[in-house]
């Protein structure tokens, strides 16, 4: 490739009332780098980027964008050009607070994904450990996908934009039902599962340990959050994951997570799931909730800001039986 994406950088969200968006990701333990009456930029404690999910606020909830970094502006105008050349519509944004050069198009699949190299950087708060609270949430990991036609998508990302492949699903003549795709050394910076799409997931967020789960679960429940837990604590058989599943004030889905493990060597192999093997999903855990399979976030057009109409998905949808 003659461009490097680096990683999963932020995610930017629509939602219809800022406070109640605050108090709910102050609860997690996001820290708060700015804000005004308009939008709250948020990063983890670890994190030296001005942000990781910058928080709008709009009349209906959306993803507006998911972004990933680049190392150096040249790779920036590579990737451009190229996905030009592949006759994708790009939108360069050149002020965006804290961001510097930019641009966005629609993917393959219809998500909108932006692309950008700096960012200004800030004091981590790693080693502030009077700030640690709720979750104590460190950094953005990965963003999780429902799109109508799994395969398409994923060829594009692993032959085209240089990812790679950690895990996936595989059904019925052997058709990939999901696919988790990295750039960085671990499990996923984007994952892809099978459904009406496209629509945003969830945001996954890194954890410094198992622990910091169940603080996290303790805290929001103290504070009035216990119906905001959707699914877990449990552990993924797909990428190890020890995870919590949350739904802030707007329905946005937000994933707590770790355990998952280093993807760096190249003789590393993808391991396959059979869709119907009851453990990959959930290693251990409660059932997930039909919503989790079926609710997700609507995404925007880059260009016109509207609803980006979703299509059925491809292949048949599946709900995995699950252990206790």
């Amino acid at each position: 490739m003659s461009f490097d994406i680096i990683r999963s950088g932020r995610a930017v969200l629509h939602v219809t009332d800022l406070e109640k968006s605050r108090k709910f990701y102050d609860a997690l333990g996001f820290i708060v780098t700015d804000s005004d009456e308009e939008q709250i930029f948020l990063r983890g404690l670890e994190e030296h980027n001005h942000h990781s999910l910058l928080l709008k606020k709009k009349h209906e909830p959306a993803l507006e964008v998911i972004s990933y970094k680049v190392r150096s502006e040249a790779d920036l105008d590579r990737l451009a050009a190229k996905l030009e050349q592949d006759g994708y519509q790009v939108k360069w944004i050149d002020k965006q607070k804290a961001l510097g050069r930019a641009f966005r198009y629609q993917d393959i699949s219809g998500l909108p994904v932006e692309f950008y190299c700096q960012m200004e950087t800030v004091e981590r708060k790693l080693q502030q450990y009077d700030l640690y609270k709720g979750a104590k949430v460190q950094r953005i990991d990965h963003f999780n996908c429902m799109v109508s036609d799994v395969e398409s998508v994923q060829d594009y990302y692993m032959k085209e934009l240089g990812f790679s492949c950690s895990e996936y699903t595989a059904g019925e003549e052997d058709k990939v039902w999901a696919t988790w795709l990295h750039r960085k050394p671990s499990v996923h910076d984007v994952a892809f599962m099978n459904g009406d799409g496209p629509r945003l997931h969830h945001v996954g967020f890194w954890l410094k340990d198992p622990m910091s789960l169940i603080d996290g679960c303790d805290f929001l429940a103290s504070i009035g959050y216990a119906p905001n837990i959707e699914r877990g604590p449990g552990r993924h058989g797909l990428s190890n994951a020890f995870f919590l599943y949350l739904r802030d004030p707007d329905g946005h889905r937000i994933e707590l997570y770790n355990g998952d493990y280093l993807t760096s060597d190249p003789d590393f192999k993808p391991i396959r799931w059979e869709l119907n093997d009851p453990m990959r999903q959930t290693f251990w855990g409660h059932e997930a909730p039909d919503c989790w399979f079926e609710e997700a976030t609507e995404v925007l057009d880059v260009n016109s800001q509207k609803k980006v109409k979703t299509t059925a998905a491809k292949l048949k949808k599946h709900k995995p039986t699950f252990v206790i």
